[in-house]
């Protein structure tokens, strides 16, 4: 009866050692909603620069479905929020932002996702459908 009881204990320990554990791990991987607007902090150690890419191309945006450029929509509205972020911040702290050249990036894709969206309302052949299409452009 004594070694069922330390051993129970025993083995009731390791479970809410591990389980606290686990906890732990899950509480340092979610991230408050607000970080978002943020850029994940590089060392400052780093000597090489970040190079960032291209902004996309009308061409390759036609290829692409509609949910395809709803949802590259949204992500390039929160790139663009979370540089707009930054820039307001680090100008706020006298700071320079660090890769301007990023925000126009964003802002000519975002632009020429609407070129896109636009062409194909104007090519449908029902009218009202066409309406709608713009109607839901002109939101964006």
């Amino acid at each position: 009866m004594l070694v069922s009881r330390i051993f129970g204990r025993t083995l009731l320990a390791a479970v809410r050692s591990e389980t606290s554990s686990a906890t732990a791990a899950a509480a340092s991987v979610t991230r408050n909603p607000l970080q978002e607007f943020f850029e994940v902090d590089r060392s400052i150690d780093d000597d090489k620069p970040v190079v960032y890419g291209r902004s996309w191309k009308a061409s390759e945006l036609r290829l692409k479905s509609w949910d395809d450029l709803n949802k590259l929509w949204y992500v390039l509205l929160k790139e663009k929020n979370m540089l707009m972020t930054q820039r307001q911040m680090l100008h706020s702290q006298n700071l320079r932002f660090p890769n301007p050249e990023r925000i126009p990036k964003v802002r000519k894709s975002m632009c020429r996702i609407k070129q896109v969206l636009t062409e194909r309302a104007i090519e449908d052949p029902d009218p009202r459908r066409t309406a709608e299409m713009k109607r839901m452009i002109n939101a964006l």
